[in-house]
């Protein structure tokens, strides 16, 4: 396919998953987003996004989250305003941590653990996140900016056996091979 091509500019990515069962401790699942600087792509994150916190310059914002997978369609809602991201930033990676104090909990113990990756009602990419049973942490999304500007979507389904802090040090890490 060849032509003019504006790239992605607002993508939301959605989070659900059913509660835990009565009487067990709620699973709390939660979006992290990390930028990266277009100097350093692979160094260090100049930020990152997750609950309570948004971009300095509001381009990434978690819309909705739950602590407990208790709610109607998507328990978390991370937007990305990407054509408004400004040019320091080449990259940006997404991720889901599950967040469970005092007990390591995977995701092939949480029920119906999924992310979706949309840009408006397109579906960009699909994860069935218990299809990694033996993580605590993944990363479902990159988006890398192009020369000319526009973002690039590589969807990820890459499992950490990792912390929510572990995982946000670690998430956009250069992959090897």
């Amino acid at each position: 396919m060849s032509g003019f091509s504006k790239g992605h500019r607002r993508v939301d990515i959605k989070l659900s998953w059913d509660p835990a069962p009565l009487g067990a401790p709620a699973h709390d699942l939660d979006l992290v987003a990390a930028a990266y600087p277009a100097a350093d792509p692979y160094g260090p994150p100049a930020y990152l996004v997750h609950f309570d916190s948004r971009a300095p310059d509001g381009t990434i914002i978690l819309q909705r989250e739950s602590r407990d997978g208790r709610g109607y369609g998507a328990d978390e809602v991370l937007t990305l305003d990407l054509y408004r991201v400004s040019e320091s930033y080449g990259r940006i990676v997404v991720g889901v941590a599950i967040q469970q104090p005092g007990a390591r909990l995977p995701f092939g113990e949480v029920a119906r653990p999924k992310a979706l990756v949309l840009e408006g009602h397109t579906e960009l990419a699909r994860h069935d996140l218990a299809q990694l049973p033996d993580a605590t942490a993944a990363t479902i999304a990159e988006f890398t900016r192009e020369g000319s500007g526009t973002w690039r979507l590589e969807s990820l389904s890459r499992g950490y056996d990792a912390d929510p802090v572990e995982f946000a040090q670690v998430m956009g890490a250069a992959r090897e091979g």
